[in-house]
């Protein structure tokens, strides 16, 4: 990766999505916690992914999904990011390029293949997913460049990089580069049972190491322990720069200091598939915030690159989001 000023450098779980439509009662029968995000090994994914219906396979994973989004809109975007020397390696490298991004993390040689993420979608819109891990366990401290975090105005990090041991250092690497560069550091809490699982340690790193905090209802009340939005938000205010708390169909709350904004989420037409909606809300804000536009600004066109994932199946732009921008600039 060059050293050219990026807008935003996202480091996550570089994950090929495989999405399959499926009912309660599949879930059910397989043991599956609908609407979360449940890790797996590799015996249980074969498994699943024997049991599933017709597939469609496509590049994901949180912050890949964001940073693709951002390069959607006409943004510098960098991704770090682990896949393996296979197949699945080579689609996600693919895709992620394609799309505009900056990717030159090293393929990791032999061990685990690239992650795959099962998502089973049921006509609810809901997503449950089962992801294994694999080559993502590999990201390090190595795989980390000073340039590349140096040169970004927002380093935009998935909470999910929390379960990886040596991802979670490669986290804390790039956090305190960005720091020292006079930059910005952006968190997604990603899922409410990953909030469940490292509570105590993400209240941390909010308070010490992020600027700005993406999270969803579910997962900022499971952040402060508390059973209403409103608390929740009560309880997030002053702890970070700027927090954005997304609520589907109700918008979105942005808290910064004594400012409070509510973005009505944009109209959609049927929606088809919730994957990939926060993701896309945060490229959507932090394109925006990285070209210098008011906070309400940012929601709004977060809400519009949301409103466009949940539309089609799968969690990357099927519209160059550019053109979305434009007509509603209009």
């Amino acid at each position: 990766m060059t050293t050219m000023p990026l807008d935003v450098v996202g480091i996550g779980n570089a994950i090929v999505d495989i999405l399959s439509h499926a009912d309660d009662a599949f879930l059910a029968a397989h043991g599956l916690a609908k609407g979360a995000m449940t890790l797996i090994d590799a015996e249980r994914a074969g498994a699943l992914y024997r049991a599933m219906g017709p597939a469609v396979e496509s590049s994901g994973g949180s912050a890949a999904n964001t940073i693709a989004g951002i390069a959607s809109l006409g943004g510098r975007a960098g991704y770090i990011g682990k896949v393996a020397n296979d197949q699945f390696g080579g689609v996600f490298r693919h895709d992620i390029r394609a799309a505009g991004v900056r990717f030159e993390t090293a393929a990791a040689q032999g061990g685990p293949p690239t992650a795959r993420c099962l998502i089973f979608v049921t006509a609810d819109a809901q997503r449950t997913m089962q992801t294994y891990l694999g080559a993502c366990l590999e990201l390090g401290l190595e795989d980390i460049d000073p340039e590349v975090i140096g040169h970004a105005k927002v380093t935009y990090l998935e909470g999910y990089l929390w379960d990886p041991p040596r991802a979670k250092e490669a986290f804390r690497k790039a956090a305190a580069i960005a720091r020292q560069a006079g930059h910005k550091v952006a968190l997604s809490l990603s899922d409410s049972f990953c909030v469940d699982r490292h509570r105590d340690e993400f209240r941390q790193l909010v308070d010490e190491h992020v600027d700005i905090l993406f999270a969803n209802e579910q997962e900022i009340c499971s952040l402060w322990q508390v059973g209403r939005f409103d608390e929740a938000l009560q309880a997030t205010r002053g702890r970070c720069e700027v927090t954005v708390l997304t609520r589907s169909a109700k918008g979105s709350v942005i808290v910064a200091g004594d400012e409070v904004h509510v973005i009505d989420a944009s109209p959609a037409g049927q929606v088809v598939d919730t994957t990939g909606a926060g993701d896309l809300y945060a490229a959507g804000f932090l394109f925006g915030y990285t070209s210098g536009k008011n906070l309400y600004d940012c929601g709004r066109i977060g809400a519009l690159a949301a409103a466009e994932i949940i539309g089609h199946f799968g969690a990357r732009p099927q519209t160059p989001l550019t053109e979305l921008l434009l007509a509603q600039l209009r």
